[in-house]
């Protein structure tokens, strides 16, 4: 009775665990659900974070090379690159010849002067030779000057309505370099001071006065 009873037990386990392998095997290879993107990155063994997941090379987008524009702005520049019809270097004017009326040379442009803002005001034309003087410059207003272009050339040909009085009339013109040179030619020497390193007289010692 009691060895039936033991083999019944026996063969009741057995059947227990046939019954529930395969559940627990069903189990463990079930495939884990995707990972929730808005879940926190979960720190792996020894306190690393796993590396980010880096977009295709297709997609990256390479940086442009150090002192260079984007294409873009570079498309959109708005540097000169020739000079048009109705565009005169300064270089064109220095050093020309300024004719009056008469179609006599008054003299050469030496200077322009510029506005801080653009725009040309005035030529400094030395007048010296033309009016029989030392050399003499005159601040010419720019508007009082024509500009003719030579046929077929790109020499210039500039006229003024000046004439030898009023040239003779005109004051001289001085750069700023030229003021300041004048001003501090014209400051008095201060000859006062005396070198620090001369002894005083020593004062005579007198007897003193008997008792």
């Amino acid at each position: 009775m009691t060895k039936k009873l033991v083999s019944s037990v026996a063969a009741g386990a057995l059947l227990v665990g046939v019954t529930f392998a395969p559940t627990s095997f069903a189990q463990q290879t079930t495939t884990p659900p995707p990972a929730d993107p808005a879940a926190p990155t979960q720190m792996q063994p020894g306190g690393t974070t796993p590396p980010a997941t880096e977009p295709p090379a297709d997609q990256a987008q390479t940086p442009p090379p150090a002192g260079e524009a984007p294409a873009d702005k570079m498309a959109k520049s708005d540097y000169l690159t020739e000079q048009a019809d109705d565009q005169i270097a300064t270089s064109t004017y220095v050093g020309q010849s300024v004719y009056n009326a008469a179609d006599e040379s008054i003299g050469n442009i030496n200077d322009l002067i510029i506005k801080k803002d653009g725009g040309v005001e005035a030529a400094v034309i030395g007048v010296g030779g033309f009016l029989g003087i030392g050399e003499k410059n005159v601040a010419v207003p720019f508007d009082r000057i024509e500009i003719s272009e030579q046929a077929d050339t790109s020499a210039l040909k500039l006229t003024t309505t000046e004439t030898a009085d009023t040239l003779k009339a005109a004051p001289e013109f001085k750069t700023k370099a030229q003021m300041m040179a004048e001003r501090q030619a014209a400051q008095p020497v201060d000859t006062s001071t005396t070198s620090s390193t001369g002894t005083a007289p020593a004062t005579p010692t007198q007897p003193a006065p008997q008792q």
